[in-house]
């Protein structure tokens, strides 16, 4: 699963990196903790055919819900079973989307008879993984990566218009797999505009795409990334090894 991430901005540099302009109206500075039910910026094709960063919120709201408190369960899809699920194959087939990210987090559960806390890790592409269009040197870690995404628009019962996404999660690969068993798909450049098209509906075409990628690193972090609610903190230090 993927329950928390991080992303930094400007806005600017997330729509350059993606071949994509930026949505008139959408805001994004930072976020080192970004936690479902946030409003971040997801990459997708707009009406006209263009590629935009737009916020959307974390959290599924499939159109035919009949309430938006349904997307505090849907805010991670399962890669597996994600053309079937009523809650997400209208949007894998017809609405998907690429969530940038920084890096996320994933907590190790303890060892029996060990600490009672999980351990948060944060966990990023390696240097030679996943993409390459900022990377100037070999030495340099890639500045963002792609995770796979479908989103859907919902109309509440005040008239608003809420537009949310879901991030599509596989196995583990085996670098990570310690940690915990799902972890995001993280798409290859090779595959945004074929993942984006609207008018590709092939899931013969699009199922193959849902990979675990082992192009990836962790390590530990404070245990401050874990608190929720109004004790929940952002800020860039929360990446950092301990």
């Amino acid at each position: 699963m993927c329950g928390r991430y991080a992303l930094e901005g400007p806005l600017s540099k997330i729509a350059e990196f993606f071949h994509a302009t930026v949505h008139e109206g959408t805001e994004f500075t930072s976020s080192w903790n970004i936690a479902p039910t946030a409003s971040v910026p997801v990459v997708r094709i707009n009406r006209a055919g263009e590629r935009v960063v737009i916020n959307h919120r974390w959290g599924l709201i499939p159109h035919w819900a009949g309430e938006e408190g349904i997307s505090l369960n849907l805010y991670n899809a399962r890669g597996e079973t994600i053309a079937e699920k009523p809650a997400f194959r209208t949007s894998f087939k017809r609405t998907r989307c690429l969530i940038p990210a920084s890096g996320y987090y994933e907590w190790q559960a303890p060892v029996q008879g060990g600490n009672t806390r999980k351990q948060p890790y944060y966990i990023s592409p390696a240097v030679s993984g996943i993409q390459t269009s900022q990377q100037t040197s070999s030495n340099e870690k890639p500045a963002y990566f792609a995770m796979a995404g479908v989103c859907d628009q919902w109309a509440s019962p005040r008239g608003e218009m809420i537009m949310s996404f879901a991030i599509i999660t596989t196995e583990a690969s085996d670098p990570i797999a310690y940690i915990h068993q799902r972890m995001p798909v993280m798409l290859e450049e090779k595959n945004w505009s074929v993942w984006l098209d609207p008018e590709n509906h092939a899931i013969e075409t699009l199922t193959p795409m849902l990979q675990s990628s082992k192009q990836v690193q962790a390590w530990p972090v404070s245990l401050a990334v874990s608190a929720a609610g109004r004790n929940r903190r952002d800020a860039a230090d929360l990446v950092q090894a301990i």
